[in-house]
């Protein structure tokens, strides 16, 4: 596909996002959804503790891109945003925003991972497809894991620890949680909380700023 084709593409996608982020915005505050039965869950726990991963982040999942397992230990150390994404969704413009979050705090240790979800029926595509979606339309760079249910009885590990852990496993797409440096799991945010929303970005800023 030319530039010009891929333009297009991005133009009729982004006018299909303005249509529903009424409804999409309406949704979000609703009870949670089932999960959809469809999806394979995509990870299991590591199989032992590395030796300073936190157990927020002793998991396995596969790369979206290309299915390589990748241990999130790695992450160990640093802050993390966690979002369930969906490709056909009022919301995702917010792709956009959270690039740019990790480009802005990459340097100081900010990691975005990005774990596509069919659980509201909105992100329906392979892997391939939500893969070159995210980098065609958004220059998406951050890690994007495999896709996987994040609520309902085949939640992944991850998601399963993350609504434990707050109270409140995702209720729409782009649902969002942090983790400090010492792998504690600090906050939860709703969908409308956008990713260059003043407050959420200090707290961002104090857990870069806090020591582990």
């Amino acid at each position: 596909m030319n530039r010009r084709q891929t333009a297009l593409a991005a133009s009729v996608r982004r006018a299909m996002f303005a249509t529903a982020l009424a409804l999409a915005a309406a949704s979000a505050a609703l009870l949670p959804h089932p999960a959809r039965a469809a999806d394979k869950p995509a990870a299991m726990p590591a199989a032992a503790p590395a030796g300073n991963c936190p157990a927020s982040l002793n998991f396995q999942f596969p790369r979206l891109q290309d299915e390589a397992p990748q241990n999130l230990c790695q992450y160990a150390g640093k802050v993390v945003l966690v979002v369930n994404t969906a490709s056909y969704c009022g919301f995702t413009p917010q792709y956009e925003g959270l690039e740019a979050l990790y480009s802005k705090y990459h340097d100081r240790g900010l990691v975005v991972l990005g774990f596509p979800s069919n659980d509201f029926s909105q992100e329906p595509g392979s892997a391939k497809e939500i893969a070159d979606f995210c980098y065609n339309t958004y220059g998406v760079k951050f890690p994007m894991l495999g896709k996987s249910h994040v609520r309902g009885g085949d939640v992944n590990p991850m998601y399963a620890l993350l609504a434990k852990e707050t109270g409140t496993a995702p209720k729409w797409n782009f649902y969002k949680y942090l983790i400090d440096r010492s792998g504690n799991v600090v906050g939860s945010y709703n969908s409308m909380t956008k990713p260059d929303d003043k407050q959420f970005m200090a707290k961002i800023e104090q857990l870069l700023s806090s020591p582990r």
